[in-house]
């Protein structure tokens, strides 16, 4: 069957970029009881039940697991999901997290020119090690920028198959060995059972005292009392979260009140870009589809990601 027969619902409502992308690879957008697949850029809120016809779901979100908790996701279908779409956004944002906090920006920010110099606490990534915890799409991104930056990668993935560019790669299964190895951690896993609260109090005295955590991922990879007590007492030098849990920190979390902690507002991958950054790989997977091949982030109700 060619694109050009192919029909596409985008819901709940229509996007520019994404129409762009359905029509960009040959294939028509129609409403959802002709179409064959689903674009949904929504949550699982307000999700539809769907019509026999629809054969692959297409969801805008890298994180499945708040889809899979409401049971929307069946064996029924194609699944995929946006993991690796918005891996450059993510990137950029987790090196500026880390940069700000070796640099001290953000205490420079708040302090303007304070009587106390900061320059004791100012470090370097040149000649670092930096552990990227989900070494996928977001590390291969990442790892560039680190290296440019003057620092090696400590890539860990859930095989252990060696990452191209990291001068070691070990399995999640000997996460032990990571702590005192690296410098400092990026987490850029999904939210799964086996990595809830991977960032604990075991793993934070295990981290040299220098080491910036990076969280770009999942707020609940980290034990964020336990975070907060290793920060307070100096066990780590800082914390850079992008996520946390619960989100965003009640106005009383005691986070707030440490300045070795730098929180953003979830805008790794900002709002305002997903659909644009989503697009290319929407046209991509449409035409595989129609040509009968495998799609990109394919998933499944057994797997969070």
């Amino acid at each position: 069957m060619s694109a050009a027969g192919l029909a596409v619902a985008v819901e709940p409502f229509s996007d520019e970029h994404i129409v762009a992308a359905v029509e960009q690879a040959g294939a028509r957008v129609t409403g959802l009881d002709e179409a064959r697949v689903l674009i949904w850029l929504g949550g699982p809120d307000g999700f539809p039940a769907l019509p026999d016809g629809i054969e692959w779901v297409a969801l805008k979100t890298a994180g499945i697991e708040a889809f899979v908790a409401a049971g929307v996701i069946d064996d029924k279908r194609i699944w995929t999901n946006a993991s690796g779409f918005y891996a450059e956004n993510v990137a950029e944002h987790a090196l500026a997290l880390l940069l700000a906090g070796l640099r001290q920006i953000h205490t420079a920010v708040r302090d303007h020119w304070a009587k106390e110099p900061i320059d004791t606490s100012v470090r370097t990534l040149r000649g670092a090690t930096v552990a990227i915890i989900g070494a996928g799409g977001i590390g291969a991104s990442l790892m560039p920028r680190l290296h440019a930056c003057g620092a090696d990668v400590l890539a860990v993935n859930r095989s252990g198959r060696p990452v191209e560019g990291a001068v070691r790669t070990l399995p999640s299964s000997r996460m032990d060995e990571v702590w005192p190895a690296t410098d400092h951690v990026i987490l850029a896993a999904p939210a799964t059972a086996e990595t809830h609260h991977l960032i604990n109090a075991t793993s934070l005295a295990a981290l040299p005292s220098h080491c910036w955590l990076v969280n770009v991922a999942r707020g609940p990879l980290v034990d964020q009392q336990a975070l907060y007590e290793a920060l307070r007492d100096g066990e780590i030098a800082g914390a850079a979260l992008d996520v946390t849990d619960p989100e965003p920190p009640a106005d009383d979390d005691p986070l707030w009140s440490l300045p070795n902690v730098i929180i953003t507002p979830h805008v790794a991958n900002p709002a305002s870009g997903l659909t644009r950054e989503m697009a290319p790989f929407v046209a991509r997977n449409i035409e595989a589809f129609v040509a009968g091949e495998p799609l990109i982030a394919t998933v499944s109700a057994d797997r969070d990601y």
